[in-house]
């Protein structure tokens, strides 16, 4: 397969740099100590049209596909994960949902706000109680006429305070029951519907993590994505697209570590010679950079096969998982390279190394992206 960068790639690269350049470079360790979540940076993100990449021109969108997609999450990534982590879960999760699972009138009413980021989307599957287990979910959504009320939460969700709009999975049927769960659009002001706990990170200090809580929130059904129980079905076809946004962030954090320690290493003067002239320290850049090539194939590969409407669950699986773990890998012997300099925050190492362990963490764990894996594998 050719995975070459088509000219749109070199467009969103060159552009993406451009506009990091300018305005997340400055700041990020400023948003990063403060854990603030920069609303306005992603408002001028949706002016440049990456906050609906996937989104069709005929909803205000970019109208890119998976590959574009891919590339542009990198391309953030590479300067701040946290900026890259929030842009895809905007872009993957929320927006996606929507746009994959919705009406043409709820398509029409949510898609052009969200692709432009005058709205902020969150997407809540999460519970304190059920992270993997998804299909044990305690909010629940009660009938009453033509309205669902629902109670319970959801946390370790990406802008869960600052969202303007958030796509929910509640259950409407019995604990365990694939079909007994339902998605829903909920509006920032609805009654009942508010954002708990700010979440204080050892990583991704940038992008907001927070609880939604549920009291007595009444929702229309009009509000409902789909048909009541498809919630839990939706959710995992929309997984299986976000792992592959997970994958490209993990790709980018890699790609970033590796090019400041290979920078370093070639600065860096010991013994009256470069760093990276010893052994030691030219192994570590090749393994770094012959993973790194390996977890683009595979990221490359789901994308391409997404693209083309082909089944993505094994794929998108073994890109999470493979891109994930050469990602916390790659940071953590950037700071190696970087010696005591790489355990200070005037150098990138040590937040690349910081913000790369939720890649093998947030959707979907490596240990489930396994299981997928062996499933898929076994199923026949």
């Amino acid at each position: 397969m050719d995975f070459t960068y088509n000219e749109n790639q070199k467009m969103i690269q060159t552009m993406v740099k451009d506009f990091a350049d300018q305005h997340i470079r400055p700041k990020m360790m400023e948003w990063d100590e403060a854990q603030t979540f920069p609303v306005e940076l992603f408002k001028k993100l949706g002016e440049i049209g990456l906050m609906g990449v996937l989104v069709p021109t005929a909803y205000g969108g970019s109208g890119f596909g998976y590959l574009e997609y891919v590339t542009a999450i990198e391309s953030l990534s590479k300067v701040d994960p946290s900026v890259g982590l929030s842009m895809a879960a905007h872009n993957s999760l929320c927006t996606g949902h929507i746009l994959q699972h919705a009406s043409e009138e709820q398509k029409q009413k949510y898609l052009p706000k969200l692709a432009t980021a005058e709205w902020i989307g969150a997407w809540g599957l999460t519970e304190p109680n059920t992270g993997s287990d998804a299909g044990n979910m305690r909010t629940v959504a009660e009938r009453d006429g033509d309205y669902f009320v629902i109670n319970g939460a959801k946390n370790f969700i990406t802008h869960g305070k600052s969202g303007d709009v958030a796509v929910v999975i509640v259950r409407t049927g019995e604990k365990g029951d694939s079909h007994g769960m339902t998605a829903f659009i909920i509006e920032k002001d609805t009654p009942g519907f508010s954002a708990g706990r700010k979440e204080n990170k050892l990583g991704m200090r940038a992008s907001e993590t927070t609880e939604l809580i549920f009291d007595n929130c009444r929702v229309h059904k009009d509000q409902m994505i789909g048909e009541e129980g498809d919630g839990f079905i939706q959710a995992m076809k929309v997984l299986d697209g976000g792992r592959i946004s997970i994958a490209a962030l993990s790709l980018g954090i890699a790609k970033g570590a590796y090019e400041c320690a290979r920078d370093y290493a070639k600065e860096r003067q010991q013994f009256n010679r470069p760093i990276a002239d010893f052994q030691g320290i030219s192994f570590k850049l090749a393994d770094m950079y012959t993973k790194i090539e390996a977890a683009e194939l595979l990221t490359m590969q789901a994308a391409a096969a997404k693209n083309a409407g082909k089944p993505v669950t094994r794929l998108s699986s073994k890109a999470k998982y493979y891109a994930s773990e050469v990602c916390v890998e790659a940071s953590t012997e950037a700071v190696q390279i970087f010696g005591g300099y790489g355990y200070t925050k005037d150098f990138p190492a040590e937040k690349f190394y910081r913000d790369s362990k939720l890649c093998t963490i947030g959707e979907g764990t490596s240990e489930i992206q396994k299981l997928v894996i062996a499933r898929e594998l076994l199923r026949n």
